[in-house]
């Protein structure tokens, strides 16, 4: 489909004025309406019906030319945002450095923004655009967008594509393409460096050289991002079903570490087992997904920080108790973490529980056993186990005893159990040492 569109449109003007877009009707694209979201057409037509222009753009236009079944949906428009929310009973109004409107239909949100302009924003020391409320109209808000193939405008005018920088062709190439300058774009907001990787993971597409040169060196302004937005972006990196993909890219372009520094430091040492571990948590996320099983955050980042946790744990384990050790080690590598990427409790405590049952599923006599089946974060404690055997971690077949252990009726289980040595059992006791008779004091 592409490629026939593409033979089918005119190469863009390079004469001087506005951005003349390419505009693709309806017989010569494969977007259609049954495949957007309702609601996103209902925000649409509210906005045309009192007289607003609105289109259907960014990655729902994107991933329906690819021939995809996008489940966002954001709709662009030249209404204020206070001209939106009036619009809508459900509409709030969300964002500092630019203003953009959500409107509820159930639990399904569309994302209202109005067309941004070009302007002399304000920006800090390193470059990066504090407050964005300038609007203008379609053609400037085009060539502020990110990449070229999220720059796509859907009108239910006629039902036609609009391309104002070239993203059709980009799509047909499948390349990655920034618009405007790069090294200044990243600057802007550096958050766009890991949403190239991002997208260039996610559909199979090529960075573009003159958009992937700049990366490796402005890669350090990630540091000037808020804690909360990062953990926000790892979510969106790790969680699209191509987090094994987006692992390796990071590291290439050297973004992995800005977000995990501790963890690239254990890789950049050549942690074979370190780098495998973080392999299999990222192709197992990617299957889960894929199958549209649920993945815990936690899960994720109990993986990516184990390694940082088990190389402070030997460094401290000479001195000080095993269980103090451990208990230390997890609160330095996390509070590391913490630096770069905020973790809400909501997943930071059950990260630490996965990490503190490692232990726990060791000691398997008597009912310690039974009552561990029963533990609420059993799961999950016991996926991590078979991550790190699989990784290469020497635990002697304690993976494998609980998988058996589970599969097991009552009286296998009994059996199994009975098996296994307590700790301290099974050596011979010494008998206690006699006592010499009390010498008597010589009158």
């Amino acid at each position: 489909m592409l490629k026939r569109l593409f033979k089918l449109i005119s190469p863009r003007s390079n004469a001087a004025g506005p951005p003349q877009p390419i505009i693709i009707p309806r017989d010569q694209h494969n977007v259609s309406r049954q495949l957007i979201s309702q609601a996103a057409i209902r925000v649409m037509k509210q906005l045309n019906q009192h007289g607003y222009e609105a289109y259907l753009v960014g990655g729902g236009v994107r991933d329906l030319l690819l021939g995809g079944h996008p489940k966002d949906f954001d709709v662009a428009t030249n209404a204020k945002p206070e001209q939106i929310k009036g619009l809508f009973r459900s509409a709030r109004i969300v964002g500092r450095r630019f203003r953009i409107v959500h409107v509820r239909f159930g639990r399904e949100v569309i994302e209202v923004t109005t067309f941004r302009g070009h302007h002399d924003a304000a920006r800090n020391e390193h470059g990066m655009v504090l407050r964005d409320n300038v609007y203008g109209n379609v053609h400037s808000d085009a060539v502020r967008r990110d990449f070229t193939v999220n720059a796509l405008y859907y009108s239910l005018d006629g039902f036609a594509v609009h391309d104002y920088t070239g993203g059709i062709h980009d799509l047909e190439k499948r390349v990655l393409r920034i618009i405007g300058d790069p090294a200044t774009r990243y600057q802007e907001d550096p958050v766009r460096m890991l949403r190239a990787v991002r997208f260039a993971a996610k559909l199979g597409f090529t960075i573009e050289s003159k958009t992937q040169a700049p990366i490796p060196e402005l890669a350090p302004l990630l540091a000037n991002i808020p804690p909360a937005r990062l953990f926000e972006e790892v979510l969106k990196l790790f969680l699209a079903g191509s987090a094994t993909a987006t692992f390796h890219l990071l590291r290439e372009q050297g973004l992995f570490g800005q977000l995990f520094p501790g963890t690239e430091a254990q890789l950049a040492a050549g942690d074979t087992v370190a780098l495998a571990l973080v392999e299999q948590c990222m192709c197992n996320t990617d299957k889960r997904i894929r199958a549209g099983k649920s993945v815990t955050p936690a899960f994720i980042f109990a993986a990516l920080l184990w390694p940082v946790q088990q190389a402070r744990l030997i460094q401290l384990s000479g001195n000080m108790p095993q269980g103090q050790a451990f208990a230390e080690a997890a609160s330095q590598a996390v509070g590391q973490q913490l630096a770069r990427t905020s973790i809400p409790k909501r997943f930071l405590i059950p990260m630490r529980e996965i990490w503190d049952m490692q232990h726990r599923l060791s000691l398997r006599s008597g009912g310690r056993a039974f009552k561990m089946l029963e533990h609420p974060r059993f799961r999950a404690a016991y996926d991590f186990t078979l991550l790190r055997e699989d990784a290469g971690e020497p635990l002697d077949g304690l993976g494998n005893w609980w998988t058996q252990f589970q599969a097991a009726d009552e009286s296998e289980r009994e059996r199994m159990v009975s098996a296994i040595k307590a700790p301290g059992k099974g050596r011979k006791r010494r008998s206690p040492r006699k006592k010499a008779p009390a010498k008597r004091n010589s009158e």
